[in-house]
């Protein structure tokens, strides 16, 4: 009884222990908040690299893989073979690198010429659309006299600008300009990097995930790991099936507005695709962006060719959303309309461009673990009947045709049997490549 008593007290001194410890540590970081956010940040700069190589084998992985089972398939070897791992890698970002490459020299030139032909023809473009309304106002002769009054004293501000205040501004914009130079010059240093990095992550991406796995199962209980692994597996599919299949979307729609523009002879057509093209990979709002500035290039130079762009735009994205989408993606998230549209608005005011990118597949992520949880709640109070019933009501299809373990409960013998013989086997593979 003493001992019992004994083990008792020390077991709630421990605790208290851990919980002073566990708040001091809390109330210090509470109050150094600024200077841990200023540390991560350095570390976020250090491994910036790696961040990007990380995020290009992510993408690219899929693409190698193919590759990997097309060799084996025509050499009938096993895919692990390390001579079409190496071909594979080596293809995979030979076509990244020249796509990039010949993304950049049709692009960049087009860029360039288009801002210096708007810069050039604001002017005119002033000169005639105040022609216009001056003509337009002629039956109106007090408005006529009020709009020519407003535009001499704009041209007497803007010319009193440019002799007076011209030279300060443009050393502010100058300061500003070198200032996001520097910091450009370092994202491209990063961003190459990263494509030497992501070579080195798609050769180790088998061991990576091997060691992962052992490590998981090594630190947490059985049943947890086999949860946590579960929804590891179905993060990827989301993701990598969801980016994958926007960036295949998008090249297409890019493709298309490419060749319909050029039929209608705009000028900047391939500079216009691009934008549309890659603006596309952002879901329901990406149209939207895209097309705004591409009718505003299109209106300086010609208005009609602007008005025929924005039907050609709107014919364009109800084919996307009718036809190649869905042959692409399908329903990928398993979201409804609404959701999809609360994923975009959420995550896009919290990180922006790149939340509306990711922010779909991300909610699609949460959204199952609260279902699943929901569930596995259900079952534990044995009103399975509402899942049921709810199933039934609202038509819900099924998450996904591969076959997931249990939710929370306890595995099968055979499944357990089946994850011990897959394990054992990575396992194996691994001792032999290490």
């Amino acid at each position: 009884m003493k001992d019992q008593d004994s083990k008792k007290y020390i077991k709630l001194g421990v605790t208290g222990i851990v919980v002073i410890v566990v708040s001091l540590l809390f109330f210090f970081l509470l109050f150094r908040l600024g200077e841990l956010f200023h540390a991560l940040g350095t570390i976020i700069e250090i491994v910036a690299p790696f961040i990007y190589g990380a995020v290009f084998a992510y993408i690219l992985s899929p693409i190698c893989n193919r590759f990997e089972k097309l060799f084996s398939k025509l050499f009938r070897v096993d895919e692990r073979n390390k001579v079409i791992d190496v071909v594979s890698i080596a293809i995979t970002l030979f076509l990244a690198a020249a796509f990039l490459v010949v993304l950049s020299v049709l692009v960049i030139p087009d860029v360039w010429d288009s801002i210096i032909g708007i810069a050039y023809a604001i002017p005119g473009y002033l000169t005639k659309a105040n022609a216009w309304l001056h003509e337009t106002l002629s039956n109106r002769p007090e408005i006529q006299a009020y709009w020519d009054e407003i535009y001499v004293s704009a041209a007497a501000r803007v010319t009193e600008w440019l002799h007076s205040d011209l030279f300060s501004t443009m050393g502010t914009i100058i300061d500003g300009v070198s200032t996001h130079i520097f910091a450009f010059f370092g994202t491209l240093k990063n961003f190459l990097l990263g494509i030497l990095i992501s070579a080195y992550f798609l050769g180790c991406r088998k061991r990576l995930a091997a060691q992962s796995r052992m490590i998981l199962y090594s630190v947490i209980p059985g049943k947890w790991a086999d949860l946590i692994e579960d929804e590891v597996h179905y993060i990827d599919r989301m993701f990598n099936g969801f980016l994958f299949g926007k960036l295949v979307d998008s090249a297409i729609i890019g493709l298309l507005c490419f060749v319909g523009t050029s039929i209608m002879r705009f000028r900047s057509a391939l500079l216009i695709s691009v934008i549309v093209g890659i603006t596309n990979i952002i879901p329901i709002f990406g149209p939207f962006i895209g097309a705004v500035p591409c009718a505003l290039l299109l209106l300086f130079q010609n208005p009609l060719h602007c008005l025929y762009f924005l039907i050609f735009i709107v014919v364009l994205q109800q084919v996307d959303g009718n036809f190649i989408g869905p042959k692409i993606l399908g329903n990928t998230t398993g979201l409804s309309s609404f959701w999809v549209l609360f994923s975009i608005l959420l995550f896009g005011g919290l990180w922006g461009i790149f939340g509306m990118i990711v922010g779909v597949p991300l909610f699609a992520v949460i959204y199952d673990i609260i279902r699943r949880l929901t569930l596995h709640g259900l079952e534990k109070h044995n009103r399975t009947e509402l899942a049921a019933a709810y199933d039934s009501e609202f038509h819900t299809a099924p998450e996904t045709k591969e076959k997931r373990r249990p939710r929370f409960g306890k595995k099968s013998k055979k499944d357990a049997d089946g994850i011990n013989e897959n394990a054992t086997e990575e396992t194996t593979n691994t001792e032999e490549k290490g």
